[in-house]
């Protein structure tokens, strides 16, 4: 029996209980396709015996037996990519990295997706092998440009898929049929054997019916790769467990009216989960997503195909040609000029996303039909990345979730953008959010059983004594470095505290061998290494670093006083802490 949700959990579990085998599942899958009524999903399958012929053995691998598809601008060996465009094909003769790693981690490759040709658009219906359409509504668009490859997840034809991302081709499929989107940093996952659109900001995006399924496609997937210009090694940026996220104020959402009921509701959602929520303005995030298409950026698409395009361009869709062929009356100075934009724009940006911890945002405003797309494709294109074009521009990550149905039965979907290399904390926040509203994933509209908690952060703790306590004065050196409270608590009581003649006023924690006081009210905060490194790096004479010793014998970094300092200080051990101290005062 092949379960509704095709969860990586959900299978290992039946293998492991022998209730599902690998190649029974896929030869279901098989079966699944040929039957599937939407013929535009898939460009070219890997035939059925050679699928089961490579089917792996080692039950120990992360992937064991879990099938997939990719979007046919991926090399795979022994098939021709097309990037939707038959008079490009070429025949690979490898793998892309990315799909030699997930077939030796052990998941089972099906097929090839459509497309929009050369990954431009985001809608889905640019593409001479036809296009594909939501699994709720076949009038609807698919989302693009890796259209097939959401489609695939969310009608249950695989487990998994790859797509790539530019402007938002990652995410908006996610949106149209109801599952994970993860696009992450650009560099982390290798896009060697990849068709580029605009090498610069492509990236290797996932669809999956769950974040944990997401992110263990991302463990596997990601690496440096010498044979990608743009690789980056993976690193960790931890974001807070509980955090603040930036909205759009009322007069940034685009978005008709069942749809901005729907992000409400998200909104209001993560505000029950003990989330805090701010309003950020998007008008200089808008104005750098305007600049992907309708600037001189889009001559990077025109370099990445330029001698097929100057010899064959009538073999290209007539709006793929039209937006391509519109960079040949860009220079190379109007590029500069709106590289410069995009930095002018970039500290206003920063400036709104330093008010949060990541942005909630809409995945995009609305859904069309295909007809409508295709009366007016250039405008309605333009809508679905009215939220999404800024995010590779700023080198951002992203994951998008299902957030609920119109009462049409179309889906709506949010995104969570975070810094570079925060995959793990938005797909925390994604996995906690997409069980509390409930929307489930894909046409099944099964609720994933598997919740992804993101890995707790290499910390450092601090224990605070005076001016940096909680509220004080200068807490917000702490918070503004990211540095989270981990308890309040005493010192041992061997501890005393002392005033010291400094501007702010600050106490003196100092030792006091053979003294046994009941201790005195600290704080213990929690940083990274690296802010940690800067928190010490700016401590002010006569401020230093020791080991404080706790009420309950636990021992950890702390402010001790330089000796000198103390010399003629008061004794103010009596107030069992600073607070105690500056109530007394006032």
């Amino acid at each position: 029996m092949i379960p509704d949700l095709l969860e990586f959990s959900t299978l290992q579990a039946a293998y492991k209980a022998g209730t599902l085998t690998p190649k029974t599942l896929v030869q279901a899958l098989y079966a699944r396709i040929a039957a599937y009524p939407d013929k535009a999903v898939f460009i070219s399958l890997v035939p059925e015996a050679d699928a089961l012929a490579t089917l792996p053995t080692d039950t120990s691998l992360p992937l064991y037996g879990i099938p997939f598809v990719v979007k046919d601008n991926i090399d795979a060996a022994g098939m021709s990519t097309t990037a939707a465009c038959p008079d490009f094909a070429y025949a690979a003769v490898q793998d892309a990295t990315v799909i030699a790693k997930l077939k030796a981690a052990g998941a089972i490759l099906l097929g090839k997706t459509n497309l929009d040709q050369f990954a431009t658009g985001l809608n889905g219906t640019r593409s001479p092998y036809g296009a594909p359409r939501s699994v709720f509504n076949a009038d609807y668009i698919s989302g693009g440009s890796s259209s097939g490859s959401g489609v695939a997840v969310g009608a249950g034809l695989a487990a998994f898929s790859l797509g790539t991302d530019t402007a938002g081709s990652g995410r908006v499929p996610a949106a149209f049929n109801n599952i994970i989107g993860l696009k992450p940093s650009i560099g982390r996952i290798s896009a060697a054997g990849v068709v580029p659109a605009c090498k610069s900001l492509d990236c290797v995006a996932v669809f999956a019916n769950s974040a944990a399924d997401a992110m263990a496609v991302l463990r596997v997937a990601e690496g440096y790769d010498e044979a990608d210009a743009y690789s980056r090694p993976p690193r960790e940026v931890a974001l807070p467990t509980i955090p603040k996220l930036g909205v759009l104020a009322e007069k940034d959402q685009e978005l008709p009216a069942e749809n901005a009921s729907l992000y409400k509701a998200a909104i209001a959602e993560a505000q029950a989960l003990g989330w805090e929520i701010t309003e950020i303005d998007y008008a200089p995030l808008r104005e750098i997503a305007s600049l992907l298409y309708g600037g001189a950026f889009v001559a990077e698409r025109l370099a990445a195909i330029k001698p097929f395009f100057e010899a064959h361009a009538e073999a290209v869709n007539p709006v793929v040609r039209q937006i391509i062929g519109g960079a040949e009356k860009f220079s190379a100075a109007d590029a500069f000029a709106d590289i410069y934009k995009v930095q002018a724009l970039r500290h206003a940006a920063l400036a709104e996303l330093a008010k949060c911890d990541a942005l909630l945002l809409p995945t995009t405003p609305a859904i069309c039909t295909v007809a409508e797309m295709l009366e007016q494709p250039i405008k309605h294109n333009s809508m679905l990345g009215l939220y999404t074009n800024f995010v590779n521009l700023l080198d951002l990550a992203a994951v998008a979730l299902p957030a609920g149905f119109a009462p049409s039965g179309l889906p709506f979907g949010v995104t969570f953008i975070g810094p570079a290399f925060s995959e793990a904390s938005l797909s925390a926040y994604a996995s906690t959010l997409h069980a509390a509203l409930g929307a489930g994933a894909g046409v099944s509209k099964a609720q994933p059983q598997t919740a992804y908690t993101a890995p707790a952060p290499e910390e450092f703790t601090i224990v605070v004594a005076g001016a940096h306590l909680s509220g004080m004065v200068l807490n917000h050196e702490l918070t503004s470095l990211g540095a989270r409270l981990v308890s309040a608590t005493t010192t041992a009581p061997e501890y005393k505290l002392f005033a010291l003649a400094t501007t702010p006023p600050k106490p003196g924690l100092a030792r006091a061998p053979g003294f046994s006081g009941t201790g005195i009210a600290v704080e213990v905060w929690a940083l990274t290494p690296k802010a940690f490194g800067r928190f010490i790096a700016a401590l002010p004479a006569p401020m230093g670093i020791g080991k404080v010793t706790l009420a309950d014998g636990s021992v950890h970094p702390g402010f001790l006083c330089e000796a000198h300092a103390l010399e003629g200080a008061a004794d103010i051990t009596s107030f069992g802490g600073w607070r105690g101290y500056i109530a007394s005062r006032s």
